[in-house]
């Protein structure tokens, strides 16, 4: 097998071929390592790669689970490995390493993926792009001009170049959605709760956090959902859990929907770039024709209030995590061990008050008693993924003095405003790479479901697969280019 063969194949199809005795775990790891040699140097995704754990598999192992022996890459954040480093993109965490396995990781395992190597991610992950002091930029491999999206740029630039069919990935505003659509990939963020974040953490910012990963086919999101979605003991709720696995959605019809849809600013001042409005009324037309009931309509929510409000969730507790950080390694939160936009959070952390925090919960519990009320008439919102084409590196850089975090996240808000509202109320969203732009681009569209409904997502989105498909668009950086 070379290396346009396996950057062919989904996760699921690389386990079939392992299942089948056509290729080894073995092969497959070395041809990730290989794959990483080829394009890395371009795109800057990848922190390390594991060749002593590829070479220390046996030539006759046969993985067990759903993605047996499919290579797999590792965010440089959230939940990590017993014994591996993770940097979470910062010089105050440079040679971390982690005395635990996540519960995810152990799911990751028991579905078959072999773990690799850790891709980049941005300082802690606050922007929506992939650059830090410590790894440098990352850049998409549709234009090495421009930004991978963040935080979980690494995993998606990994993907879309063909490294790895699968990778890791969190989202706390928006971080699996936006790298997804500037990559062009499929980007589930499930909900809150769908996937445990323990034993190390239970709900961080307030509860906005999720994590999974970015694919490049919906029966791969659909599967590893199905390996890693399991409650783990001491997870704050119970989800309530899918009637049959979510793999047997793929290509179930999704019935008549009722979709909301807006290509309304939700930031006050801002454009949406006229290509990307283009292609969210080319969907709107498409659903139509499928059967489905699109009614257009407006901001769901104040955008000042939320912004006055979110940033109190992301301080909440960072000085602390930055604090003992630091102790456990020997090292001060200062400007050499910080970028300035983390440094401002952490100020900002230090000064935060219970009143602020009681306020911006408050705020919180309107905004979803709101954005509930709206979706009792309907099942879906669309939405653009992101607003912009192109943003170049350097746009969204954390290494800056201009602004502070709030100034910050609006700045980041100018592409990814309509993101962080499903944070927020712990709904499912997932990003799809239906269209183009003019100059190559991908265009990720966003689906917003009811609390849960992860299944309907899915199937929906196996049925867009199979009419505007996207597998045959390679990035001008890829292992299997010349």
């Amino acid at each position: 097998m070379n290396l346009a063969e396996y950057a062919a194949y989904d996760g699921l199809g690389l386990a079939e071929l392992v299942r089948r005795r056509e290729v080894t775990a073995k092969e497959l790891g070395r041809l990730m390592v290989a794959a990483v040699e080829k394009v890395n140097p371009q795109i800057n995704a990848v922190i390390q790669t594991y060749a002593d754990r590829v070479e220390a598999m046996r030539a006759d192992d046969l993985p067990s689970g759903p993605f047996a022996g499919a290579p797999f890459l590792l965010k440089d954040l959230g939940s990590g490995e017993k014994g591996a480093v993770q940097e979470a993109g910062s010089r105050l965490c440079r040679g971390r390493i982690l005395k635990r396995d996540a519960f995810l990781i152990e799911r990751f395992r028991a579905a078959g993926l072999s773990l690799l190597g850790r891709t980049t991610t941005p300082e802690q992950g606050l922007s929506s792009t992939t650059e830090s002091v410590l790894t440098g930029a990352t850049r998409s491999p549709w234009n090495l001009s421009t930004r991978a999206g963040g935080s979980s740029g690494g995993a998606a630039a990994s993907v879309a170049a063909g490294i790895v069919p699968i990778a890791h990935a969190s989202d706390g505003a928006g971080s699996i959605r936006i790298p997804a659509a500037v990559c062009g990939l499929v980007g589930l963020k499930p909900s809150r709760g769908r996937v445990s974040l323990g034993p190390g953490i239970n709900d961080p910012l307030l509860g906005m956090v999720a994590e999974f990963a970015v694919s490049r086919t919906v029966r791969d999101t659909a599967a590893l959902l199905d390996a890693v979605s399991k409650p783990a003991p001491g997870d704050p709720f119970i989800i309530v859990q899918p009637r049959r696995p979510y793999l047997h959605e793929v290509g179930a019809p999704p019935g008549k929907l009722r979709i909301a849809w807006t290509r309304t600013s939700w930031q006050p001042g801002t454009k949406v770039h006229p290509e990307i409005v283009a292609a969210l009324e080319k969907s709107v037309a498409y659903l139509e024709t499928m059967g489905h009931e699109l009614t257009e309509v407006e901001t769901l929510y104040d955008y000042e209030t939320f912004v006055n409000a979110v940033w109190v969730g992301w301080a909440w507790g960072f000085d602390v995590w930055l604090d003992e950080t630091a102790a456990a390694l020997g090292r001060q939160v200062n400007e050499e061990t910080l970028e300035p936009v983390t440094l401002s959070l952490y100020r900002m952390a230090q000064e935060l008050t219970a009143a602020q925090v009681a306020h911006a919960e408050g705020v919180y519990n309107s905004i979803r008693r709101k954005v509930g009320h709206f979706f009792q008439g309907y099942d879906l919102l669309l939405t653009p993924t992101i607003a912009q084409l192109g943003d170049p590196i350097g746009k969204y850089s954390q290494n800056v003095t201009d602004v502070d975090f709030i100034g910050f996240f609006r700045r980041c808000d100018q592409s990814d405003m309509y993101l962080p509202l499903a944070n927020l109320t712990g709904q499912p969203a997932i990003s799809l790479p239906l269209y183009q732009s003019d100059s190559g681009f991908p265009i990720g569209i966003q689906f917003v479901a009811h609390f849960g409904r992860e299944d309907l997502l899915i199937r929906l989105a196996g049925a867009l697969e199979v009419a505007l498909p996207w597998h045959a668009r390679i990035p001008p950086v890829h292992v299997s280019c010349a």
